[in-house]
C-alpha cells in the first residue's frame, strides 16, 4: 500500500527523474556531464569557466558564460576542464511530461550547437532560474516538481529568443508570417495597466503601418491563417481588455474609453455593445 500524504503531491516529493546541483570552481568529475553511454537524461547547465567536450562529431569549446544543452540522442564526453562553476541538472522525458515541448525544442536537435554564450544580464536571469531550481528541490515543498518543470521551460524558451535555432521550422509561406506578426503585436499591447496611456494600433492600416506592409494585404493574410478579418481579430480583443478592466479596476467608464483609445465615452459604448451585445455599465 502506497505511504501516501492527503493534500501532498507524493510524485513531486520524490521528485523522480530529475537532478539539478552546482558546479564547485574546484574539479570534480562527478559534477561533469555523464560520458558516452547514457542516453535516458537530457542535460542543460549553466558553465562560468572553460570546458571542452567532445560532442557527437564535434568538439565544443566552452569559454565563459554559456548555458550547455544536451541531448541524450547524441554521445558525449568531456575532454577537459579548466576552473569553472555554475549549475547543472539532469531530466528524463517522464519527468518533463509535456514532451512535446522537448521534441519540438531545436535545442535539442542534433544539428545545432549545444552551446549559448551569454552576456552579463542574461547570465544573471539564468542564474537566477537555476537557483531556484536547485532551493526547490532541495525545499520540501509540496509542488516543487511542477516549479521545477515551469522553471526548465523558461530556460528553454529563453534560449531561443537569446539565440533562434539554425535549424527552426520556418513559416509555411509570407501570410502565416505577417499573422503571426500582426497577432504577436496585438497582444503586446495588452494588459493595459495605466488609464493615461491609450492604445496606440487600433484599426487594420495601424497595424499595416506597424508591419511595413499594404493594408489589403495584412486584410488577406489574416483572414486566410485565422478564417476572421483583421478588425475582428482587433475588435474581439480589445473587447475582452475592455470586460477585463470593468471588471477588475475602480476605472470610470470614461477612463476605460479613453485607455483603449476611444476619443468619447459615447464612442466605446457603441462599440462595447455592438461587439458583445451589452452596454459597459450593464456588464459592470
Amino acid at each position: 500500500m502506497k505511504n501516501e500524504i492527503p493534500g501532498v503531491n507524493m510524485d513531486d516529493l520524490r521528485l523522480t527523474g530529475f537532478r539539478v546541483h552546482g558546479l564547485s570552481p574546484a574539479i570534480d568529475t562527478r559534477e561533469l556531464p555523464v560520458s558516452r553511454g547514457r542516453r535516458d537524461f537530457y542535460k542543460m547547465g549553466l558553465v562560468d569557466g572553460q570546458m571542452t567536450v567532445d560532442f557527437g562529431d564535434r568538439v565544443v569549446e566552452i569559454d565563459g558564460t554559456v548555458l550547455f544543452f544536451v541531448n541524450p540522442r547524441v554521445p558525449h564526453t568531456v575532454q577537459r576542464s579548466g576552473s569553472r562553476n555554475g549549475y547543472a541538472c539532469l531530466f528524463t522525458e517522464a519527468f518533463i511530461k509535456r514532451t512535446e515541448i522537448l521534441k519540438s525544442s531545436p535545442l535539442y536537435q542534433a544539428g545545432d550547437s549545444p552551446v549559448i554564450p551569454l552576456n552579463n544580464e542574461q547570465a544573471a536571469f539564468m542564474r537566477g532560474i537555476f537557483q531556484k531550481m536547485l532551493a526547490a528541490y532541495n525545499g520540501d515543498y509540496p509542488f516543487k516538481g511542477d516549479l521545477i518543470r515551469n522553471c526548465i521551460e523558461v530556460i528553454l524558451h529563453e534560449a531561443l529568443r537569446i539565440q533562434p535555432s539554425q535549424h527552426a521550422i520556418p513559416f509555411k509561406n509570407a501570410a502565416t508570417r505577417v499573422t503571426h506578426l500582426f497577432m504577436d503585436l496585438l497582444e503586446r499591447q495588452f494588459p493595459i495597466e495605466r488609464s493615461n496611456d491609450p492604445l496606440r494600433l487600433r484599426n487594420a492600416q495601424d497595424f499595416a503601418s506597424a508591419l511595413s506592409v499594404h493594408v489589403n494585404y495584412l486584410n488577406r493574410s489574416v483572414k486566410e491563417m485565422t478564417g476572421k478579418p483583421t478588425s475582428v481579430q482587433i475588435a474581439e480583443r480589445i473587447a475582452m481588455e475592455a470586460k477585463a478592466l470593468l471588471q477588475h479596476t475602480d476605472w470610470s467608464v470614461a477612463d476605460i474609453a479613453y485607455a483603449l483609445g476611444f476619443e468619447y465615452p459615447t464612442y466605446f459604448n457603441n462599440y462595447f455593445k455592438r461587439v458583445t451585445g451589452t452596454t459597459p455599465k450593464s456588464f459592470r
